[in-house]
């Protein structure tokens, strides 16, 4: 038995360059919810959807840099993602559509092998954002 034992993830930490148009792609078209942040001495953002939480950190001389390593063009679903659970993939993707919310398709709905569906988009600094349903 390993001496460590990995309960689940506990955040997920993005840098990002304008906290704004963030919350509007993690709050406004994806639903989280804005949850209080400790007082850093620097700015961000922290969501949650259900146990999961988002931490922002607004980029600065002492972060990472914003974005992701992987250029534009090599975005797709086989680079750099994390995913969220949504109850029907599909539903989702009309939703999107119907947002008025600019965001960037990397992927329509498709499915994994298993049956469950996928889509995959990118946020405003284009970090690869899966959102994925069970088989039906």
């Amino acid at each position: 038995m390993s001496v460590i034992q990995v309960e689940a993830i506990d955040h997920l930490t993005l840098v990002v360059s304008d906290l704004e148009v963030s919350r509007k792609f993690y709050v406004d078209l994806l639903g989280m919810e804005v949850v209080p942040r400790p007082n850093f001495s620097f700015q961000g953002s922290w969501f949650r959807a259900g146990n999961t939480l988002i931490h922002l950190i607004l980029e600065h001389d002492q972060s990472g840099k914003a974005g992701t390593l992987s250029p534009a063009q090599t975005r797709s679903t086989r680079t750099h993602h994390f995913a969220f659970r949504v109850p029907d993939a599909n539903a989702a993707w009309e939703a999107l559509e119907q947002s008025g919310i600019d965001y960037e398709v990397v992927s329509p709905p498709k499915f994994r092998p298993d049956g469950a569906v996928q889509i995959f988009l990118a946020d405003p600094d284009g970090h690869v954002v899966e959102l994925a349903s069970d088989p039906q």
